[in-house]
């Protein structure tokens, strides 16, 4: 199984948007993911909570593919390329781990 973490730092306002109101777009675009791209075997999105350190990314993605050429698969998808789209004009920081387990 492949795991794919990725965080997520989101700019104060974008697209006309609060980093609330855009991390929880972005998190419903995620996880809609699973609908349309039948690689994904789990996603999972989470917002940092209000009251952890400031230093915190805004969202932490999770998502499980059973093979890394599944998720080469979901990363090239029309629909995760239009979700990154979106996530590339409001985030501030990205960082993101791959790994077997």
């Amino acid at each position: 199984m492949i795991k794919h973490i990725v965080f997520f730092g989101l700019a104060d306002e974008a697209e006309g948007k609060t980093k609330a109101e855009n991390a929880a777009y972005i998190k419903a675009e995620l996880e809609n993911l699973k609908n349309l791209i039948p690689e994904i075997q789990m996603i999972e999105v989470g917002i940092n909570h209000q009251d952890a350190p400031a230093g915190n990314h805004d969202i932490v993605l999770y998502s499980e593919f059973k093979t890394m050429a599944d998720l080469d698969t979901y990363q090239v998808h029309p629909e995760h390329k239009r979700v990154a789209a979106y996530i590339g004009k409001v985030r501030t920081t990205r960082a993101c781990v791959d790994y077997e387990a």
